[in-house]
């Protein structure tokens, strides 16, 4: 046993007291940090000096990635999901049970039931969520993938498209940065395969001056996309779509036409964080980018897409996200410090067509540097698919 531990032994002796941990949230963010935390907390919880709770509001784990493979149809909806308490360490406590209210300052979370459960380190990791509506004509009129239901809708409208304008709009800010690129790709290759490419013009629209946010993945992508004759429509801040002129209209003026239209909608974070966290704007709490705590909290951590920290939103994020505040909540409870900085490291796999792929991994001092796309980083990216759940167990 390590010196940390005959310490919390110590104490718990003459106060009795147990170190309660609640997180919220049982997306890859939650489970990964409650897994981490038992097997890192072994000891303890097996001697109930430590408790780990997982509130949760559904039963059900995602494999959000897979959505994308998803709407053309290359995996079935039921290989995306996993039972959730079967995910965590036996040892979790795990209710289904939505946060309504986050009381940070005292650690406190107020759920549907109208039970109240608390702790003394407290991790929020509640995700986001698309605001589709929140552009006019967006929700009624476009295709998008961050959900089963508009994955499915997407596969199934596809296989009724003869050829015409594609338009792929982009908004900001969204989760996983290379999503855009991805989709716009593979829907590239899908419109090959099903001789429908020469009947089809794909356009791209983004936000800012480049087709890309990270210059280095715009440098890379663009000619890409003008090879393959993909057009690329830049500045490009949607104000509202026109269903009946079909019609997709940008805050700068620019309308494009459009047969057949998807959407990377924009995002926010979870409504119970905007509506119960001081400062936490759309839903994105303010958290210190090396601690990954609550600004002016530091036994409140953020992990995931939660985090204002101007970096990207996705799945490897909130991965090394978690081994960070994994460290630093142990560390705490067996030595009364935390452990180690978060460096913004984030690496994503990027699908570059039906048969290949890339990768670009960064963190705050280093640029992305996109690689050529080959074959075997796409057979590495879908074996990655189904290690997933490692993952998600925290034993990747």
């Amino acid at each position: 046993m390590t010196i940390g531990y005959w310490l919390l032994a110590d104490q718990s002796k003459g106060r009795g007291k147990m170190k309660k941990i609640l997180i919220v949230g049982g997306g890859m963010a939650g489970s990964i940090v409650a897994n981490g935390l038992a097997r890192k907390l072994n000891k303890e919880m097996n001697n109930d000096l430590v408790e780990i709770t997982v509130i949760s509001a559904t039963d059900q784990h995602l494999y959000q990635p897979g959505l994308l493979y998803l709407a053309f149809g290359r995996v079935r909806e039921n290989e995306l999901y996993r039972n959730q308490r079967e995910i965590l360490d036996k040892r979790i406590n795990f209710h289904v049970d939505p946060a309504v209210n986050i009381d940070a300052d005292n650690k406190k979370v107020t759920t549907e039931s109208g039970k109240v459960y608390e702790g003394d380190y407290l991790v929020i990791a509640t995700g986001s969520r698309i605001m589709t509506q929140s552009i006019p004509g967006l929700a009624e009129e476009a295709h998008q993938f961050y959900t089963p239901e508009g994955a499915k809708e997407m596969r199934d409208s596809l296989k009724d498209f003869k050829g015409g304008k594609v338009v792929v709009n982009v908004n900001a800010p969204h989760k996983c940065p290379v999503a855009p690129i991805e989709i716009t790709l593979m829907l590239h290759d899908y419109l090959k395969e099903n001789e429908l490419l020469e009947k089809s013009e794909i356009t791209y629209t983004y936000p800012v001056g480049r087709v890309h946010a990270m210059e280095p993945v715009a440098k890379w992508a663009a000619p890409e996309f003008e090879k393959l004759g993909i057009k690329a429509e830049t500045l490009f801040n949607t104000k509202e779509v026109d269903g009946k002129t079909k019609t997709i209209i940008s805050e700068e003026g620019t309308k494009l036409k459009y047969d057949y239209l998807v959407t990377i909608p924009p995002h926010k974070g979870a409504q119970v964080v905007e509506d119960s966290i001081e400062g936490a704007k759309g839903g994105w709490c303010p958290t210190d980018k090396k601690k990954l705590y609550l600004e002016g909290k530091t036994d409140v951590f953020i992990c995931g897409d939660t985090t204002n920290i101007p970096i990207s939103k996705a799945g490897s994020t909130a991965h090394f996200e978690a081994d960070t505040i994994i460290d630093n909540i142990s560390s705490l409870i067996q030595e009364g410090t935390m452990a180690r900085d978060y460096d913004g490291k984030v690496f994503c796999f990027i699908e570059t067509g039906k048969e290949t792929g890339s990768y670009v991994w960064f963190n705050y001092t280093t640029p992305p540097n996109p690689g050529l796309p080959t074959k075997a980083v796409h057979r590495f990216k879908l074996a990655y698919n189904k290690m997933y759940w490692l993952s998600a167990k925290g034993l990747l």
